[in-house]
């Protein structure tokens, strides 16, 4: 069996008041993703002092951080936007493998651009799971 790593190919969000947007992705860029759910407290000390295990467990968000490419003729400010608007959109972010996943956040995190390589890094997150479909 063999594992396939690549690009991600398209991030669109579908908002229910600002309407669709699609966001380029660069080829060969690294994207860190959580698909949120549980996660257990990694703490030396959760222990009884009689030595029985204290398993913490909390709730995490999901997340997508990468860059997205940016058009310095443009006037549009969608991201801006989304991170601005109180209502949660729902993203969709496609894998080169075929995978899609999708999940219900908004922008968090600095907005800051690179003018150089026209690119911006982005982070969006939500609550719940970003679900695979």
């Amino acid at each position: 069996m063999s594992f396939l790593g690549g690009d991600i190919t398209e991030i669109v969000c579908k908002h229910p008041e600002l309407g669709d947007f699609r966001f380029e992705t660069k080829s060969n860029e690294s994207y860190t993703m959580d698909r949120g759910g549980y996660r257990n407290n990694d703490d030396a000390n959760a222990v009884t002092g009689a030595g029985k295990s204290i398993n913490q467990k909390n709730r995490v968000r999901w997340s997508l951080e990468g860059p997205i490419m940016l058009d310095f003729n443009s006037t549009d400010k969608s991201v801006e936007d989304l991170a601005e608007h109180p209502e949660d959109g729902t993203w969709v972010i496609s894998h080169i493998s075929g995978a899609i996943y999708q999940g219900k956040g908004t922008v968090v995190g600095d907005l800051s651009s690179d003018t150089n390589s026209a690119q911006m890094g982005i982070k969006i997150s939500g609550g719940g799971k970003l679900e695979k479909i």
